[in-house]
């Protein structure tokens, strides 16, 4: 009994959670902090919410990837999944990235992240599955650019990057899944 609540206690103290939630704790409050200093930072309460919502929700998928997994190329690709998904949609909700984040073709890149939730939650989670939603995700934002350029936008330096990343998660899913 005395093992599993020291268990419990060191899980707990794992200086990279504690690194993590404090990265994220911190992140949230420097718009906090900065408005008290300069009126370029006006933050409402909608944003501390969405920021929260974002930030933690990120921290709690990676925490879930951390246990379903002990394979550094599997928590890689979850890590790099979570932060270009998260990028993507802080940067089109901030400014966007067609025009401003008041234009409704904004959207289609909304549907990015989403695709790769729902490709993950298919796949169970398991590597194997995991390579194939983050390909499938990569090709879908390669084909957002092409619709997005076909409308008059140039978005390639977006597109090519966002490719990359989830091309570069489906790897190290693929490369968990051949270890395992």
């Amino acid at each position: 009994m005395t093992n599993t609540a020291n268990e419990r206690t060191h899980a707990l103290l794992n200086p990279w959670r504690l690194v993590g939630w404090g990265t994220i704790a911190g992140l949230i409050a420097l718009p906090a902090i900065a408005m008290r200093f300069t009126s370029e930072v006006d933050w409402e309460t909608e944003d501390f919410v969405f920021a929260i919502v974002m930030l933690g929700g990120v921290g709690l998928a990676f925490e879930m990837a951390v246990r379903a997994s002990g394979s550094w190329a599997y928590r890689g690709g979850a890590a790099v999944a979570l932060g270009a998904g998260l990028l993507m949609l802080w940067a089109n909700a901030a400014v966007g990235i067609v025009g401003n984040e008041d234009q409704l073709i904004n959207l289609w890149f909304n549907l990015i992240p989403l695709l790769a939730l729902f490709g993950a939650i298919g796949a169970r989670f398991s590597a194997p599955g995991m390579a194939v939603a983050m390909a499938a995700t990569a090709a879908a934002q390669f084909m957002v650019g092409v619709i997005v350029h076909l409308l008059g936008h140039f978005t390639w330096p977006f597109t090519l990057v966002w490719t990359a990343g989830w091309l570069f998660s489906a790897w190290l899913f693929r490369k968990a899944a051949r270890t395992a």
